[in-house]
């Protein structure tokens, strides 16, 4: 049957609600009704007729437009579930929210009870307090608010003739929000389900997956078993290898599938996603020929556009529902251990947020094998601290070596000894296990990037995310509101007065014309130019921070130098507020950074969703990353490397010298630097952004909600629909903020994993909370999403595999500038006495002649200054009695080029084995492969099994009325051609049957 539209345009559409059926709504809620096609063409209805009608209704049932009366009484049992409509039957698929403010009312004037109600024949109700339009002088609120209330009508009317069923309740008070209920019926269903292709579960029974080969077969079932404590107790769960028989959803053959009940044939997220679609292409003439609902609530026509939730998640009583059954078994701390329901997250939330989450699972379970090998990285330098020669040789005081003063003036000479905690800590993270620990690392990367594709083609044939590329062709058909916007702004500039009108009135013309016009480069010049300029100036102004705080530990290290009592613990001190300092600055300007990101995305005008969700990613990740990592890499590659020699040491303000690494080396600085920073911003950001901020918004709406004049009927305040519940909650925004946060994190594993072993230890701690955290976030303070379908996580699997990459270049680096590893192994094979490191300190320190000081540098008041004639500073340089004194020595320049080859020779080294990896795991799993081959032979067995069936079914009437005719005739066989014709007939007939929907 076709789906009933609405005939004709009324002069003033008023969709203010309506049930269609004869249960009213609860006291004091009016709706509006849906019973017959409209008065003006069938005659006059009633007030309050209709017939009631469940999930099929009647054939020519139009929605139009009337009020009942606030008087009228109610029955008990007019609302039984907060997810219908008040006849208690049709589902509520989504919701609308909007403020209203009526004329000329202020705060506490209110008209309760008696409301002009109009029928779709332009006849009016009795109203007592309603006057005639000229009573009230128009403001310019009034004005904006009729315009705005006659959009929302003519959208809603738009939406009705779609086939959709809308109810909302009447506008009683002197202002507040109303919520206008969608629902979709069998008819729209049927329709949008075959055009959007969506993939529906037939007939044939679920089969299994089965996995080759006994011995696999033998472990799966071994796991299985040890698991099992481990799983959620859901019921998507306990079927993972079975499968369902899906087929795109079509009309035509719906004697493919098990339509038991078309109530709850499509699931919530399913019906939401079909509403949702409709509502994205409805257009509104009235609002400048705007297409869909994003553009409304970009215009403040409507404040918010929301699916429902499925009930309460902390309901009493043993009532059970999907969010109730995620908060019990996957949103809370105490279920931290278990596995994540990934099907039931994907149902729910759809597959967007399933993917997350099973990306997330996947990068939290391949983090124990890391942290297991950084522990005992870590645990191997803590047992070989004793048998460190070079850390000896520094702790060592008879060997007495006496350095060269760390400032001027103030700075007296001193023994190396005195370092010997520096020395002996640097050797927990400086230590041959380090490099291997490196290269693990680098194939971690690998290999997870590689597993994660090998889920995702899993999931992806699970959830029948195959040939989902038309979807993501038509969503970027649907502009965003504010590049419409810009493109109306052209038309406007360069179009006449008569193109203007004809954009107002000739919707077709409107739609030709913006195909036509669309921003150009040069339209977008001045918003690229904005783009580069400002990301510089962010870049510069990261690095000036750095620069600013590298000026804090020189100054502050002087002047506590200058009194003895903080002299000995100047480098702790000022290590660690520096540190702080970076920690706080980072917070902060990472908000700064993702606001401006975002701000600078709007200007370029990006055209779909997808486009500006990916420019806004680059942005975002790009000053966040040189935020995050700037002050890392300071330390790691340009601290103490632009120090000069004694004598000749570089200044940055006068009397200022630079800053030189500590004597064990700058890798013990780094890896403080690293730690505090990382852990500072998962445990900060964690505890105060992602769960005291939406607290605190929460606990802002409920004192604004308190404070406000409300005209609240205290029933229903005392028992509030799910539409209200749900309006409370924090609206989704994206999974930008937590693919970033997981992916600065995932920088801090792998980057400079060899100054920092430990790294995968605290990254898993965090992400063991981050999981539930972020599944408490959706289930109970998010509203429900849009379930959007895709097949993988988009650009943020390019910006995962670049750090990868990167990452292997910076941990060659760290490894052979950074560390000592190289001037070690140097030393061993080509200076070394006996090939051991006895001597290597002495090695690595030059001579310098204190009579060669600058006048006024030298130290006041020293204890060595009679005993002193040669200082040692740590460089490769000549000694004094040289031909070239100071200058660089042979040995700078073999170890220099030792670190170069080392550099080349472990990059290519770790790209090859990265390479391998990538080739020996096939991005398909084998056993997928095969099964998909395997459905498409059982699909063809089914449908052929499918066709027969219909075949007898449709033979049996042409069968039974030839032997009829056998019996009444008494005469021999009739021809086989009418035969042939009656079957065809009877056939056809009985296809139409099976087609009709």
């Amino acid at each position: 049957e076709n789906i009933p539209l609405l005939p004709g345009s009324p002069r003033r559409l008023s969709p203010r609600a309506v049930v269609r059926g004869g249960q009213g709504p609860k006291h004091g809620q009016q709706c509006l009704q849906a019973p017959g096609p409209p008065a003006s063409l069938q005659g006059s209805v009633p007030q309050g007729s209709g017939q009631a009608s469940g999930g099929g209704s009647a054939p020519n049932s139009s929605v139009i437009n009337n009020y009942l009366e606030a008087s009228e009484p109610v029955s008990s049992e007019a609302c039984v579930s907060r997810m219908h409509f008040y006849d208690s039957q049709r589902k509520v698929d989504y919701v609308l929210a909007y403020h209203y403010r009526k004329r000329g009312a202020h705060p506490g004037h209110s008209s309760p009870g008696h409301n002009l109600a109009i029928v779709s024949n332009g006849e009016t109700g009795k109203d007592p307090q309603a006057g005639a339009p000229g009573d009230i002088e128009l403001g310019p609120l009034d004005a904006l608010e009729e315009e705005r209330k006659e959009q929302r009508e003519e959208f809603e009317h738009n939406l009705m003739e779609a086939g959709l069923e809308l109810e909302k309740d009447l506008e009683s008070k002197s202002q507040g929000s109303v919520f206008v209920r969608i629902h979709a019926p069998w008819q729209v269903l049927a329709r949008e389900a075959e055009f959007l292709k969506i993939k529906v579960p037939t007939k044939k029974e679920m089969y299994e997956i089965k996995s080759q080969g006994s011995i696999a077969k033998t472990f799966s079932k071994i796991l299985h078993k040890l698991s099992a404590p481990l799983k959620p107790r859901v019921p998507e769960h306990s079927n993972s290898r079975m499968k369902n028989l899906s087929y795109p959803f079509s009309r035509e053959k719906m004697y493919l599938y098990n339509i038991q009940d078309k109530d709850t044939f499509f699931d919530n997220a399913t019906r939401s996603r079909i509403v949702h679609e409709i509502l994205k292409r409805t257009t509104c003439s009235r609002a400048n020929n705007t297409m869909g609902i994003n553009s409304l609530i970009a215009n403040n026509i409507y404040e918010a556009a929301y699916p429902l939730h499925d009930g309460e998640y902390d309901s009493p009583g043993d009532d059970m529902n999907d969010r109730k059954l995620l908060y019990q078994e996957w949103a809370r701390y105490g279920v931290f251990y278990k596995f994540q329901p990934i099907d039931l997250i994907r149902k729910y939330f759809g597959e967007k947020i399933g993917l997350y989450f099973a990306w997330l699972g996947l990068y939290t379970s391949f983090l124990i094998p890391s942290s297991v090998i950084g522990i005992i990285v870590f645990l191997y330098g803590c047992a070989t601290i004793e048998e460190d020669i070079p850390s000896k040789e520094m702790c060592d005081q008879q060997n007495a070596f006496t350095m060269c003063p760390l400032c001027d003036t103030s700075c007296d000479y001193w023994n190396l000894s005195s370092a010997c905690g520096t020395a002996r800590a640097s050797h927990l993270f400086d230590n041959p296990a380090t490099v291997f620990f490196s290269i693990f690392m680098a194939l971690w990367a690998t290999m997870f990037l590689e597993n994660w594709k090998r889920l995702q083609m899993r999931l992806g044939y699970f959830w029948d995310l195959t040939g989902i590329e038309e979807e993501e062709e038509r969503a970027q058909e649907h502009s965003r509101p504010e590049y419409e916007t810009k493109v109306r702004e052209k038309m406007l500039k360069e179009s006449n007065k008569s193109v203007v009108q004809k954009l107002g009135t000739s919707g077709t013309e409107a739609e030709d014309e913006d195909d036509e016009d669309k921003l150009t480069w040069k339209d977008r010049f001045p918003g690229y130019l904005m783009n580069f300029a400002s990301i510089l100036f962010m870049i510069a102004l990261t690095f000036s921070i750095v620069f600013g705080v590298i000026v804090y530990r020189i100054t502050t290290a002087a002047a506590l130098s200058l009194n003895k009592a903080t002299r000995s613990n100047v480098r702790v001190t000022v290590t660690a507020t520096a540190v702080i300092i970076n920690l706080v600055v980072i917070l902060i300007l990472d908000e700064i950074y993702g606001a401006v990101a975002k701000w600078l995305t709007k200007i370029e005008v990006p055209k779909t969703e997808q486009t500006f969700e990916e420019r806004l990613i680059l942005k975002a990740f790009l000053l966040k990353f040189v935020n995050a990592y700037s002050p890392i890499f300071y330390v790691a590659f340009f601290k103490g490397r632009f120090v000069g020699r004694p004598g000749s040491y570089v200044y940055v303000f006068d009397g200022y010298r630079m800053e030189e690494c500590a004597p064990g080396g700058c890798l013990m600085e780094l890896c403080i630097q690293l730690s505090i920073i990382m852990l500072g911003k998962q445990l900060i950001q964690n505890n105060i952004f992602e769960i005291g901020v939406p607290k605190l918004k929460k606990l802002f709406r409920k004192l604004k909600d308190e404070t406000e004049p409300e005209e609240a009927d205290s029933a229903h305040s005392k028992h509030p629909e799910q539409w209200d519940l749900d309006y409370s909650l924090e609206p989704y925004t994206g999974l930008t903020p937590e693919y970033m946060e997981m992916i600065i994190q995932f920088g801090f594993v792998t980057l400079f994993v060899a100054s920092f072993p430990l790294a995968p230890v605290f990254a898993l701690l965090n992400n063991v909370i981050e999981v539930r955290l972020d599944a408490k976030k959706f289930v109970t303070e998010l509203r429900r999403p849009d379930a959007v379908r895709t097949k993988d996580i988009g650009i943020w699997f390019d910006i995962l595999s670049g750090i990868g990459k990167f990452s292997v270049i910076i941990n060659a680096f760290v490894i052979a500038v950074t560390s000592d590893f190289i001037p070690r192994l140097v030393y061993q094979y080509s200076y070394s006495h006996n090939g051991t490191l006895h001597g290597f300190v002495n090695h690595t320190l030059s001579f310098f002649n204190v009579s060669q000081l600058k006048e006024g540098t030298q130290p006041e008041n020293s204890q060595f200054e009679q005993e002193v004639q040669f200082c040692r500073f740590k460089d490769y340089r000549e000694p004094p009695w040289a031909p070239n004194p100071y200058e660089f020595s042979k040995q700078y320049w073999a170890v220099l080029s030792a670190r170069l080859a080392f550099v080349i020779i472990f990059q290519n080294l770790v790209m090859f084995l990265s390479v391998l990896v990538d080739w020996m795991i096939p991005d398909i799993p084998t056993d997928i492969s095969e099964q998909i081959k395997r459905e498409k032979s059982l699909f063809v067995d089914f449908f052929l099994k499918e066709e027969h069936e219909k075949l007898k079914l449709a033979e049996e009437p042409a069968r039974r009325s030839q032997s009829s005719g056998h019996r009444s005739k008494r005469g021999p066989a009739a021809s086989p051609a009418p035969s042939g014709r009656s079957q065809l007939g009877s056939s056809a007939s009985s296809g139409s049957q099976h087609t009709s929907v």
